[in-house]
């Protein structure tokens, strides 16, 4: 098969990896654009793994990415692999039981189950509502998204896959693939995992959206005076962290920003704001933010990185949609899109 995929994120780098190395492999023709490698959420990502999430679907696709990624000597090397543990607090009146089950059948005695004392006790983590309890991973952590696309990059052009710098203007269900010089490359797939252009994309073309929409990610570095913290998840805040180097702490909050274009991504002061005061009240101490990172993502409902065809017929999808979190599932997705490919 002769596959285009347009987008070298973390998703795209990865996909294209998986059908080079395929049993029967495809040739690939990978589009990157003419924009930085820097301006992307694979860069900006905090890169934070870990094998829990509240839906065991995710679970189950988290799990199996870590999994991989733990047993991989080349993948940890790529990555930037650090095991951290983590910690996660699903809302309050959520059932994690499903997703402990899947995660302790794919990754045995990594998980526990901790109350509200023992957050505070031994995870630094107050301030959480009556009843509230935790998921203490042992094998979690964080890698660099960014340095793992750049080591998949240079694998697949050693694989003979065809890497163009060109920008793509349209996509068709043919499929074919339209450069921004009026060239039109039809393949046997196009797969479109461009994050969030990817919905710009699909409407310069004239096809539908398929449910993908654009959203501003962003957080800030802060001092917090903390340094045996693990990565958390405090959902009933909507906090999350992880360390990034002695004395600076990676904190964010979800945003409100939705349908943003990438070239007009500007810093929420009043969000950051927030972070710092919601940051005081769940770790107990000082905080000041350091700087403040704005990014953006694409995000799908259902939620998560996945093959999706654009249309009932012919051989065009997307492969996108990780909402924030593809740095997580990417591994186990990449897998289970090259497999559906071919």
């Amino acid at each position: 098969m002769h596959i285009a995929i347009v987008g070298g994120g973390i998703a795209g780098a990865l996909l294209a990896l998986r059908l080079t190395r395929a049993p029967r492999p495809a040739q690939v023709d990978l589009f990157l654009g003419r924009a930085p490698l820097t301006r992307d959420a694979s860069h900006a990502s905090g890169g934070m793994v870990r094998g829990f999430e509240p839906d065991p679907a995710a679970t189950r696709l988290a799990a199996e990415s870590l999994a991989e990624l733990r047993g991989s000597a080349t993948l940890r090397e790529w990555s930037g692999y650090r095991e951290t543990g983590s910690v996660y607090v699903p809302a309050r009146g959520s059932d994690p039981t499903g997703s402990l089950e899947i995660l302790d059948h794919l990754l045995p005695r990594s998980a526990t189950l901790v109350d509200r004392d023992a957050l505070a006790r031994e995870h630094r983590l107050r301030d959480l509502p009556e009843g509230a309890v935790g998921v203490v991973e042992r094998r979690a952590g964080h890698i660099s998204p960014h340095r793992l696309r750049a080591a998949v990059l240079d694998e697949i052009a050693r694989a003979k896959a065809v890497v163009h710098r060109a920008d793509v203007r349209q996509v068709t269900t043919d499929p074919a693939v339209r450069t921004a010089d009026g060239a039109l490359l039809r393949y046997d797939a196009v797969v479109v995992a461009a994050g969030a252009w990817t919905p710009r994309l699909l409407e310069d073309s004239g096809l539908p959206g398929a449910g993908l929409r654009t959203k501003q990610i962003q957080y800030s570095v802060c001092r917090t005076g903390l340094d045996d913290l693990p990565p958390f998840v405090e959902e009933n805040s909507g906090l999350y962290g992880r360390r990034m180097q002695p004395g600076a702490f990676l904190l964010g909050l979800p945003t409100d920003r939705w349908d943003v274009h990438p070239d007009e991504i500007t810093r929420d002061h009043a969000l950051a704001e927030q972070v710092v005061t919601r940051a005081e009240r769940l770790l107990g101490v000082p905080v000041r933010a350091l700087r403040t990172v704005a990014s953006f993502d694409c995000y799908s409902d259902p939620s998560g990185l996945a093959l999706r065809p654009v249309s009932a017929a012919g051989g065009l999808f997307t492969f996108t949609g990780g909402s924030g979190g593809a740095a997580k599932t990417a591994v186990a997705a990449s897998r289970a899109a090259a497999d559906a490919l071919l």
